[in-house]
């Protein structure tokens, strides 16, 4: 039998794009801006993508890695103000199995010459899968590819 067992993380990313505020908004606010940057890139085939961007709206990307492992990321939409601030919780799946359920919070706020984006994230991983550092890392990488969807898109 599996050992039930719930392991916190929390932790929080700073970013600073080169972008106005309405443009990085528009890469998480948009389907052709987040399918710019979301998901593993060329080691991930997207099996599944749904993107309902408002209030109570959900979003799902479920794709396959090079490995064979399938990943699927279902998210509701909690909170939305136009080019400040997105919240959202959202599920993790590997193969099927939940892995973890988390808290998303998002701000955009003017910089100098650009966006900084404020991403803080709280997240109960479930049943041995207690990595929050993984997450964050994850995440950051994530956040390294919004910043190259927004070079791409600027050319």
């Amino acid at each position: 039998m599996t050992e039930r067992n719930i392991t916190h993380g929390t932790f929080h990313i700073e970013r600073v794009y080169p972008h106005p505020v309405e443009r990085v908004y528009a890469a998480f606010a948009t389907a052709e801006g987040k399918a710019g940057w979301f998901g593993g890139g060329e080691e991930q085939t997207i099996l599944e993508r749904v993107f309902d961007f408002r209030e109570g709206g959900r979003e799902r990307a479920v794709g396959r890695w090079e490995s064979g492992t399938v990943s699927q990321f279902d998210a509701t939409y909690f909170d939305i103000v136009p080019d400040a601030r997105i919240v959202y919780a959202y599920e993790m799946h590997i193969d099927g199995v939940k892995i973890s359920v988390s808290l998303a919070t998002i701000e955009f706020k003017p910089a100098a010459g650009g966006t900084r984006l404020l991403l803080s994230e709280s997240g109960a991983f479930l049943d041995g899968y207690d990595d929050a550092g993984s997450r964050e890392h994850g995440t950051n990488f994530l956040m390294d590819r919004v910043g190259e969807y927004l070079a791409r898109s600027a050319a």
